[in-house]
């Protein structure tokens, strides 16, 4: 997961310069495509605390299973980031079905949770 999160701020990175969008700032006024590579790689930053909490607490009662849906949810949000990537923002829902790794996680948690009552 840490590399996918590599691969994404280097495509940020690469982005910023072609567009020529200098940090600090995480938008441009100009550049559609630009603010798109950037929301993609936030919002998978965003959603990676529950991620690795998901896995992690899943993966103590079913470790085989949360990991399954650990490697769903990592492939769907690289199609997520090429889709976002795009410029055309509707592309990103390529890749929603990482959703279904978080729904396989979750149960995972729930299960080992149902399971010290």
């Amino acid at each position: 997961s840490v590399v996918e999160l590599i691969w994404m701020a280097i495509q940020v990175g690469m982005a910023r310069k072609k567009y020529g969008v200098k940090p600090p700032a995480d938008r441009s006024e100009k550049s559609v495509v630009f603010n798109c590579i950037m929301r993609a790689h936030l919002n998978t930053l965003e959603g990676y605390p529950q991620f690795l909490g998901l896995l992690f607490l899943g993966g103590l009662k079913h470790p085989v299973l949360s990991a399954v849906g650990g490697c769903i949810i990592l492939a769907g949000r690289v199609f997520y980031f090429l889709g976002y990537a795009s410029g055309d923002a509707e592309k990103r829902q390529r890749g929603a079905w990482f959703h279904i790794g978080e729904l396989i996680c979750l149960g995972c948690v729930i299960s080992g949770a149902l399971s010290l009552l």
